[in-house]
C-alpha cells in the first residue's frame, strides 16, 4: 500500500531518515511531499519530494528498507509519484544521484535522462535527471 505520508508516520520516517531535520519532516509531512510504502502492515520505504524552482517536483529521497530491496517497492514508489504529479497538472519532474550510485541505472530505466550536473567539493559528480511526463 502506497499513500501520502501523515502524523502517524512521523516516528517511523524520523528513525530512518537521517538526511532531513525533525521540522523539515514535519513540513514535508504537512505538505504532502512524502509518500509511503507499507506491506501488509510493515514499513517498507519513503520517497520525499520538493519542488525545484518552487514548481517542478525533484525527488529528494528514494528509500526501500534493505529486506525489501529488488522487490519492486521502489519503482512502485516512483510509479505512484509520477501519476499523482501528472495528476496535478506537472509536465516534469526532476531527481539526482552521484555518479558512483546504482540509482542512476533504476532512473534511467524509469525514462529518466541525464540533464547536467553538480560537482561539490569532496564529493563525487551528482547527476541531475529529468522525465518529461
Amino acid at each position: 500500500m502506497i499513500r501520502y505520508a501523515d502524523k502517524g508516520d512521523f516516528e517511523i520516517l524520523r528513525k530512518y531518515d537521517a538526511h532531513i531535520a525533525e521540522h523539515e519532516l514535519q513540513n514535508s509531512i504537512s505538505t504532502r511531499h512524502i509518500l509511503v510504502s507499507y506491506e501488509n502492515g510493515r514499513f517498507v520505504g519513503w520517497l520525499r519530494f520538493n519542488l525545484f524552482w518552487d514548481s517542478v517536483p525533484f525527488m529528494n529521497m528514494l528509500f526501500v528498507l534493505e529486506d525489501y530491496r529488488d522487490n519492486g517497492y521502489g519503482g512502485a514508489l516512483v510509479d505512484f509519484w509520477e501519476k499523482e504529479m501528472l495528476k496535478n497538472g506537472c509536465k516534469m519532474l526532476m531527481t539526482s544521484t552521484f555518479s558512483n550510485e546504482q540509482a542512476q541505472f533504476f532512473y534511467r530505466k524509469k525514462g529518466y535522462t541525464d540533464c547536467g550536473s553538480l560537482l561539490l567539493p569532496h564529493e563525487p559528480l551528482e547527476i541531475i535527471m529529468l522525465k518529461e511526463l
